[in-house]
């Protein structure tokens, strides 16, 4: 099975990819770009762009203006000018007139918005906002947490309530999460390894894809090149194959191995610290089994690019049957990322288990719930015998389809290739 030729197509594989320059320079330089871009998504997604922001808040109401100037003038950001806030008191019919006339300031964003509260307001809290953005949600979150508390107080106000009672009517539910597993003590769970699941998600997501489609690119150079030819006269298809393969897998687990040194860092040593509700808590057996996993998913995926490959001699030939292929990719990624919402989902636990699916579910979910060990070794075992079947059948396809040129084949001919070589 695995032989001397074998070898030696798994060397030249491993040569010209592992130890190549690009190979090394991007394998190196992405842990940078992700800290890079993470940073900057956090930057712009805590970037208000709201400065100089122009309301008037208009009640039915004296004394509701009166609590509201009151109460946001005690606020930093209308303090130190960041957002210009006015009051005054008009009825309903008034107001259709005033918004006619401000209509020209609100298109041209001369004011941002103007705020009308009701005196219904005080019964069912809805109040109306007039604005060229009315979406605008940075900036009705903003005046909304204040305008809720001063329509609380003015709620309650003369029925015998302490200031203490006004605090609790106005206060929100804080959740505190708590974990509760089987051998360890109840502890409360930040975000960290939420954002490592989803962290995990990518970097496997991005590596099937790029080492997919690397392997299928070089296939179909050295088909279209000739260089398959003087390679099959030494070893045959299904050795060439399997070589091309595994050198490929070894390299995306190299490559792996390189990105997951900051999270080994983080985890196990005492040189970075995260802020508490960011720590993570992952162990070795789960960063062993995410490594196996992806060597698992590598062989099987690039199998797939591989067979592809010998089948067309351009890339963009490829792209009508690489989707089937990728649609195995994408679907996994997307039931990853939607336990964002709800890690314990059945279509999660069921898809962690699920042929190619549990791939890229089975590690996410490891990370956010204590998944029981049979599952664990079920998608492994899962794993193995996709690759137990798919071998076949992709050696197959390759055996025809590498030395194959000229018209592009249909699936239908691909189908008829099988069939006539089973």
């Amino acid at each position: 099975m695995f032989n001397y030729r074998i070898m030696g197509i798994l060397k030249r594989e491993l040569r010209e990819k592992l130890f190549s320059k690009k190979f090394l320079i991007m394998t190196l330089s992405l842990p940078a770009i992700m800290f890079i871009f993470i940073g900057f998504q956090t930057l712009i997604m805590s970037y208000e762009g709201d400065s100089n922001t122009k309301v008037e808040i208009i009640t039915e109401s004296p004394q509701l203006t009166n609590d509201l100037e009151s109460e946001f003038s005690q606020l930093p950001f209308i303090k130190s000018g960041y957002y210009k806030v006015s009051f005054s008191t008009m009825s309903k019919e008034s107001l259709k007139e005033y918004i006619d006339k401000k209509r020209t300031d609100l298109v041209k964003e001369k004011t941002t918005g103007i705020v009308f509260i009701p005196n219904t307001a005080l019964k069912d809290k809805k109040i109306e906002y007039y604005a060229k953005t009315p979406k605008n949600i940075t900036v009705t979150q903003k005046l909304g947490k204040q305008i809720n508390k001063v329509l609380v107080s003015n709620y309650f106000k003369g029925k015998n309530l302490s200031k203490d009672d006004l605090e609790f009517a106005r206060k929100g539910i804080d959740f505190a999460q708590l974990k509760v597993t089987k051998n360890k003590k109840i502890e409360e769970e930040g975000y960290g390894n939420m954002v490592l699941a989803y962290v995990f998600t990518f970097l496997l997501y991005l590596s099937l894809i790029m080492m997919g489609q690397m392997a299928m690119q070089t296939v179909m150079e050295e088909k279209s090149g000739k260089v398959v030819e003087v390679l099959l006269s030494s070893v045959s298809s299904k050795e060439f194959m399997t070589g091309k393969i595994l050198g490929a897998a070894i390299t995306g687990v190299g490559q792996m191995v390189v990105w997951l040194v900051p999270l080994v860092l983080v985890s196990f040593t005492a040189w970075f610290s995260l802020p508490e509700n960011l720590s993570i808590s992952v162990t070795a057996g789960q960063l062993i089994y995410y490594l196996v996993n992806f060597f698992l998913g590598l062989v099987t995926f690039i199998a797939l690019f591989v067979a592809l490959g010998s089948i067309f001699e351009t890339a963009q030939e490829a792209q009508s049957g690489m989707w089937p292929i990728m649609m195995l990719i994408i679907i996994p990624f997307f039931i990853a990322l939607s336990m964002g919402k709800n890690p314990a989902n059945p279509i999660a636990a069921i898809a962690s288990m699920f042929p190619f699916a549990s791939i890229i579910v089975m590690p996410a979910r490891m990370t956010v719930i204590d998944v029981p060990n049979w599952q664990i070794i079920l998608s492994i075992i899962v794993n193995i015998a996709v690759i137990y079947f798919l071998f076949p059948l992709a050696g197959k396809i390759f055996q025809v389809g590498i030395l194959r040129t000229g018209k592009k084949p249909s699936w239908g001919e691909v189908v008829k290739w099988l069939k006539f070589n089973y």
